[in-house]
């Protein structure tokens, strides 16, 4: 099984990208948002090192971006509750899905938390700021501050840009991204 890494800034487009590629994606985001919604043990352990932020189950987007606003010490809390969870949830996927050609990680933190093995293969999702800025607003829980605490817990984009072994420029066109897909697919397999 080859295992793509997804990498790119915030806003970049990384899980349009990684469903483009057509085999199955792990997406950490997506994951992360199942247990706040469905996980009571995972609230459990979140209201007890966060009792004022993490007040009724389900967890809401608002409870955790409080959390991590208020501190930064909060957003390290939490990542030590959840990273874990993820991690798990990523080798029940990597084992379901052992007999695929290719699998594909959608995990923001990739490289930060080595979460990737020295065999996968690293896309690094390039977009224009301006674009990634207008898309960023047009969520509905688009927080600035929030942004930048994420980012300065991130690898320089440059590093991850460096340390991937393909480029794929989204300009969010479909078209385009195909091409580059083909391009990468074609490469390794």
């Amino acid at each position: 099984m080859v295992r793509i890494g997804i990498v790119g800034d915030i806003g970049s487009g990384k899980s349009f990208v990684a469903n483009k590629f057509g085999y199955p994606v792990f997406n950490a985001d997506h994951e992360v948002s199942k247990l706040y919604k469905f996980d009571k043990r995972c609230f459990n352990k979140l209201n007890k090192v966060l009792p004022e932020h993490i007040l009724s189950f389900p967890i809401t987007k608002k409870q955790i971006i409080s959390a991590i606003i208020e501190n930064n010490f909060n957003l390290k809390k939490i990542i030590k509750i959840i990273h874990p969870l993820i991690r798990k949830k990523m080798r029940r996927f990597l084992n379901k899905n052992k007999n695929k050609k290719v699998v594909i990680l959608d995990i923001p933190l990739l490289l930060e938390n080595k979460i990737n093995s020295k065999k996968d293969i690293i896309v690094f999702v390039d977009s224009k700021k301006k674009e990634i800025i207008k898309r960023l607003k047009k969520r509905e829980n688009f927080n600035l501050k929030l942004m930048n605490k994420f980012r300065k817990i991130q690898l320089p984009l440059e590093y991850k840009k460096k340390k991937s072994q393909f480029v794929i420029r989204n300009n969010f066109s479909k078209t385009f991204l195909k091409k580059d897909i083909n391009r990468v697919l074609e490469t390794i397999l």
